[in-house]
Formats: C-alpha cells, sequence, structure tokens
C-alpha cells in the first residue's frame, strides 16, 4: 500500500487534485515536550487552511456536499481497505502522504467508533510506519461529518525521529493497564498496545475496540453503551503500534487556532504571525489545556 499512496500522490500533485500546503517549522518546548509549530507560508494557502474544513459542509443528507461519498475524485482515491472502508488522499495535506480512512456508507463522525474502523485502520498500520487519529465532531477538530480516521507517516518531520508527545511518557512505569500522565494538564487516559494486535485479522480489531471502550469509559465519555446513531461527546484519539491515547474536548479552538488530534501529538497549523506568536506566549500546553477539559482526580 505504501508504493500505491507515493504514486497516487505523486499523480495527484500532478493533475492539481490536492493542494500540498507548505509551512516553515519551529520546535518550541514545554515542560521537557518538543512541540512542532508549523506556519502556512505561502498567502494562497492561508484561506484554504482555514476555509477548507468549513467549505463542503457537514450535512450528512446530502451527498453532493459530501466530498467523502461515491464517485470518489480518481485521483484522490488510492484503494479498498476492506468490504466497509477505502483509502483517500487528504486534498489540503500539511505532511506528505496523509491519507483518509474512510467508511463506504455513511456514518457519523460523532457516533462511536466500530470494530470495522479499527480493522481498516489495523490494515494500513501493518503497511507502514505512521500515527493514525480520529476527530470525534467539529468541537474536536473533524472537518467533516462523513466517518474518517486519518494517517499520516512518521517521522512528523525529519528533525524529531519521535511523536513529540512521546516525551511525557517517560516518568510512566510500562504496564498493561490505563495510565494518566502527570505532565499533561488536561483530561486523557494512555493505553499500551499488544504488537501482536496489528498481526491479528478481527481479533486484533476486537482487541483494539476494547481498548478503545475502556479509555472513554475511564474518561466519563461512556457511561452505558450507545444506541448505533448516539452521539458521543467530542474527543480525539491518537493511535500508535505501541499506544493510544484519547483526550475529551470541551472546543474546537484557543484564541481562534483550530486544534484537532495532532495538537495533542505535538504538532500545531498556524496560519500567520500572530498566532505564531500566541502559541508561544502562552505555550502550547496551555493551548490544550484550553481545547481540553479538566484533569480527572
Amino acid at each position: 500500500m505504501w508504493a500505491l499512496i507515493q504514486e497516487r500522490a505523486r499523480l495527484a500533485q500532478q493533475h492539481g487534485a490536492i493542494y500540498p500546503i507548505q509551512t516553515s517549522c519551529e520546535v518550541i518546548e514545554d515542560r521537557g515536550i518538543p512541540f512542532i509549530i508549523r506556519l502556512v507560508v505561502h498567502l494562497a494557502y492561508k484561506e484554504i487552511a482555514v476555509s477548507w474544513p468549513r467549505a463542503t459542509g457537514r450535512t450528512a443528507d446530502s451527498h453532493r456536499v459530501d466530498p467523502f461519498f461515491p464517485p470518489y475524485d480518481p485521483y484522490l482515491y488510492v484503494t479498498d481497505i476492506s468490504v466497509t472502508h477505502v483509502c483517500l488522499l487528504n486534498k489540503f495535506n500539511v505532511l506528505d502522504h496523509h491519507i483518509l480512512i474512510v467508511t463506504r456508507d455513511f456514518e457519523d463522525q460523532t457516533w462511536m467508533l466500530t470494530v470495522q474502523d479499527f480493522e481498516a485502520l489495523r490494515r494500513c498500520m501493518t503497511e507502514f510506519p505512521g500515527l493514525g487519529f480520529y476527530n470525534s465532531g467539529p468541537q474536536a477538530g473533524a472537518s467533516q461529518s462523513h466517518r474518517h480516521l486519518q494517517m499520516v507517516p512518521l517521522p512528523l518531520t525529519p528533525e524529531s525521529p519521535v511523536i513529540p508527545i512521546e516525551r511525557a511518557f517517560q516518568d510512566l512505569a510500562p504496564t498493561q493497564g490505563l495510565n494518566v500522565l502527570s505532565r499533561l494538564p488536561f483530561a486523557h487516559v494512555l493505553a499500551t498496545v499488544d504488537p501482536q494486535w496489528w498481526k491479528q485479522a478481527q481479533t486484533g480489531a476486537q482487541a483494539l475496540h476494547n481498548h478503545y471502550e475502556a479509555m472513554l469509559t475511564a474518561t466519563g465519555l461512556l457511561s452505558t453503551m450507545p444506541a448505533p446513531r448516539d452521539s458521543l461527546p467530542p474527543y480525539n484519539l491518537l493511535v500508535t503500534q505501541e499506544w493510544m491515547l484519547l483526550v475529551p474536548r470541551s472546543q474546537e479552538c484557543f484564541e481562534g487556532i483550530s486544534i484537532n488530534a495532532l495538537g495533542f501529538a505535538g504538532m500545531f497549523l498556524v496560519k500567520d504571525q500572530q498566532q505564531h506568536y500566541t502559541i508561544k506566549q502562552h505555550g502550547p500546553l496551555k493551548a490544550l489545556q484550553h481545547v481540553g477539559i479538566r484533569p480527572m482526580t
């Protein structure tokens, strides 16, 4: 799949189907965590970066405004992942080879993830080293209402071999249970992942989903099993082959800066120097604390 993603991305850019957003990059350390701040470089892309998530709407009832409903743009379509999911390229990407793991039929972004979602993610994550993530609705930074998980290759920058937020894991004793990290000033839960799960079709996905349910319960987002079409409170989910991190959300923006799951991985996208200054002035963790909820006691 990795070779296919690379080839599709090359053709998509050649035919103007994707619009890579060029950025400059700075690292700002906060409590020992090296946050990556990406500043949009070209003026032409500044409004794209801001308006694209809202431009196509979030309406479940109209396929005309659903960019994830067939027929797919042939230059954005990568491959069928399973009978329930397809792989598409992200049209406006900050990171190269950013893919979307999209349900074939409409499933709302606020509904609970399914075992099939984790099976599709599992299949992609066995193909190349990557970071999977999920924004569960507008308050969590979701750009569309049609269910889509996302995945970006690692490392996030050539200079950084780790995911920045992993620095917060250093004072954590190894455990197979659920964990809370003392350095993070917002509610969250971290779980370790058994490497064997990625090799096990369906049973691995079920194990990942069981972890996900336990994390929702631990953060207070899931008290009873919801009906299939019930919305959950907003949250972000990050997934690697070693761990999963779930963060409840209170709002999308800090001082006008939209923050999605990648913010909790340690990477921010800012559209201008004012936003860049705002993050430096307040600190990345303050921004994340603002859009999260109070730590659990």
